[in-house]
């Protein structure tokens, strides 16, 4: 595995994988890599000659309370890990080499990034699609990885590729979950064990919801009571939003009459987490 630091190396591999008109699968991370990374990683390798990860705690889709000190770098650990996949290129700059100084152009979806997380993170999506529209630009990938619990991101991002004609494929690969059900996420290391058991209402939430829409229920309001009411039953965990929405729009939905999203943030402990479901109507 070829670890690249600089653009300029990175871009130098991109061109060489092209001359030898192979094709190019990338998956951008933050780094403390878990099993649902490296489920991604898997999938590319699947579909593409060859494999090239980002590591890069990106500054700007953190908030200034947010944890961007404190978030886990384990580049050694990630390494290994990604060596044993057999990935060809990691690809880990500084925030310097990404961001020049003085840099002030970002890439904003508009009517989109303000929606489920975006409204309690403002900013937080301007930061993911600036930095992927980047990384996209240096990599030049023919497809590019990304998970489903990150649903609204997978939205966004699928939206600025369509819009500014990006030449890549998004590839939506399904969550990942610990054994007890609890999405895997980076996130769930600070969790004390006390939290982590807390956390598991996330998923019973949204298995409510589930529940309930397979006994007939399409009433997206008495479908989000019931998700809120399991969420209520565990006082160490505060709600962020539970919502229902277009998957395409993240518009919320009254009807279930095309397949939607459901989507809840909550905080367990001082930890936000997000999961999801998709519905088919």
């Amino acid at each position: 595995m070829k670890i690249y630091k600089t653009i300029a190396e990175m871009r130098a591999a991109s061109r060489q994988v092209r001359r030898d008109e192979e094709r190019l699968g990338f998956v951008p991370t933050m780094g403390a890599l878990h099993e649902g990374h490296l489920s991604l990683v898997r999938a590319a390798k699947a579909k593409c000659d060859v494999v090239a990860v980002s590591i890069f705690v990106n500054p700007l889709q953190f908030g200034p309370s947010e944890d961007l000190a404190k978030y886990p770098r384990t580049f050694d650990r990630d390494s290994e890990l990604l060596e044993k996949e057999g990935v060809d290129i990691l690809f880990a700059p500084t925030p310097d080499e990404m961001y020049p100084a003085g840099a002030v152009t970002y890439v904003t979806v508009e009517g989109l990034s303000e929606k489920l997380c975006g409204r309690s993170r403002p900013g937080h999506f301007r930061g993911v699609t600036t930095v992927v529209a980047k990384l996209f630009h240096i990599v030049e990938p023919d497809l590019a990885f990304f998970g489903q619990k990150d649903a609204a991101q997978a939205t966004i991002i699928c939206r600025m590729v369509r819009d500014l004609n990006l030449p890549v494929e998004i590839v939506i690969c399904p969550i990942m979950r610990e054994p007890d059900g609890l999405a895997m996420s980076s996130r769930n290391a600070y969790l004390s064990p006390q939290a982590r058991k807390s956390a598991l209402v996330l998923q019973r939430s949204l298995t409510r919801v589930r529940n309930r829409f397979d006994q007939g229920e399409r009433d997206t309001a008495k479908l989000i009571e019931a998700g809120k009411e399991v969420v209520a039953q565990e006082p160490a965990v505060r709600l962020d939003y539970f919502e229902i929405v277009d998957p395409a729009t993240l518009d919320p939905v009254r009807e279930l009459t095309n397949n939607v999203l459901v989507a809840v943030a909550a905080f367990a402990g001082n930890t936000r987490l997000i999961d999801n479901i998709l519905l088919d109507a």
